[in-house]
């Protein structure tokens, strides 16, 4: 297994946070912190920050203004999402469900959903990605 940091971007240039190793400590409340701070959330409607990548696993902490929406969109494997902060209204094309602090919901790949802020929010999306054929 190949230890992996995160890149340096224009948005986040000290780089060198550990995503992926043998053992990944994520701080949630200081990402939580750290992404209220940035340019991103301060002057747009959202922000977001990987906190683990690998080729089998992906989770994001994602923060949302309220009324922000994540438009409908499909993931490439199995997801799920669980509110850590506030309320969201996620839906699929059939349905349509609230999700409060403590709440969660998983989705199978391919199927279309999006995610609205209902009060300003934090959620964890963490994503099973399709493995790639070799």
């Amino acid at each position: 297994m190949e230890e992996k940091m995160n890149e340096s971007t224009p948005q986040r240039p000290e780089g060198g946070r550990m995503v992926n190793a043998p053992l990944v400590a994520i701080d949630l409340p200081r990402f939580m912190e750290q992404i209220k701070s940035e340019a991103a959330w301060l002057n747009g409607p959202r922000n977001a920050i990987t906190v683990f990548k690998s080729d089998y696993l992906r989770i994001v902490l994602i923060a949302l203004h309220a009324g922000a929406e994540l438009p409908t969109h499909t993931a490439d494997g199995m997801i799920s999402v669980q509110v850590l902060q506030g309320k969201l209204r996620f839906g699929t094309g059939g349905e349509s469900l609230q999700l409060e602090k403590g709440e969660m919901v998983a989705l199978h790949k391919g199927i279309p959903h999006s995610v609205l802020a209902i009060e300003e929010s934090m959620f964890l999306l963490t994503l099973a990605p399709t493995p790639k054929a070799t």
